[in-house]
């Protein structure tokens, strides 16, 4: 009697002589070699379009947003910079009209005010070059950084709060530092090229210090959807990267004797605040 006998009502035949395992064994055979490895995923794998309507001119366009539950997190940089496997999802964090150039952050495109929708029609859209905001399956470094640069240019029009406008300036230095990740350094015209896109994420990084240290003194939180304990973290070590260790140890001890900061914000804190220590030390710093 066949192995497979019965199949026929779903109309497949097959030979009495076939061999039950052994396609099984070439498999194994198989995982030994390249074929076995496992298919990387395209980036386009994990995004889908999004159906927007512009809160200033009306239009209805797409854009690009991150299938949720998709991607697996990984450790973020000391400053908190959100990391991805396969992506870098920062690049789909900001939405713009392509009718009448109003661009904001994803999580503030919808929250606009009458007074500051006017003040984008007067001096946003009124210059605005209909189509200019460029499309693709997936968004290039490049075309980020443009988007962010148009969405802080939104912000300043608007009059945003400072904590905005920070915000804006760090998730703008952090796609800075992925662009320059993976920027090649083979001839001096690359290598050129990478230096000035890491002094230009040093421009942005310090705009956002500037912009979260005035905004402390301005704003209550939460701020940006970041409460205290993680402001102060991320202002702690904005501080130490610009080697302003009392500054830096004053938002650690925040930090440190907060009642509600997490557990992992805490040995976050106590972490770098051991990294500073030894900073000083071996700079003699006093």
């Amino acid at each position: 009697m066949s192995l497979f006998s019965g199949l026929e009502k779903f109309g497949l035949k097959f030979s009495n002589s076939m061999e039950l395992f052994e396609e099984e064994k070439k498999d194994a055979g198989k995982k030994d070699g390249k074929e076995a490895e496992a298919k990387i995923p395209t980036e386009e794998e994990f995004l889908l379009e999004k159906t927007v309507r512009c809160k200033i001119c009306d239009e209805v366009f797409k854009t690009k947003t991150i299938k949720s539950g998709r991607l697996k997190r990984l450790e973020p940089d000391r400053d908190l910079r959100p990391r991805y496997q396969y992506m870098d999802t920062l690049k789909y964090d900001i939405t713009s009209c392509p009718f009448c150039g109003y661009t904001a952050t994803n999580r503030n495109f919808e929250q606009i005010t009458s007074g500051q929708a006017k003040l984008i029609r007067e001096q946003i859209s009124s210059q605005f070059k209909r189509g200019s905001v460029e499309e693709a399956p997936i968004y290039t470094y490049d075309m980020a950084v443009d988007r962010y640069k148009l969405s802080l240019a939104n912000d300043i029009v608007k009059r945003a709060k400072a904590s905005e406008k920070a915000y804006t300036c760090l998730k703008l230095s952090w796609l800075l530092r992925g662009k320059a990740e993976t920027m090649p350094e083979g001839t001096p015209e690359e290598k050129k090229a990478k230096e000035e896109c890491r002094k230009e994420e040093e421009t942005f990084y310090q705009q956002a210090y500037d912009g979260f240290m005035k905004a402390i003194s301005q704003e209550s939180f939460p701020m940006c959807g970041l409460d205290q304990s993680t402001v102060d973290y991320l202002l702690a070590y904005m501080s130490y990267h610009f080697k302003k260790y009392d500054v830096a140890a004053k938002f650690l001890a925040s930090v440190l004797t907060s009642q509600v900061a997490s557990r992992r914000m805490k040995d976050l804190a106590h972490d770098l605040k051991e990294e500073i220590m030894a900073d000083m030390k071996k700079n003699n710093t006093p």
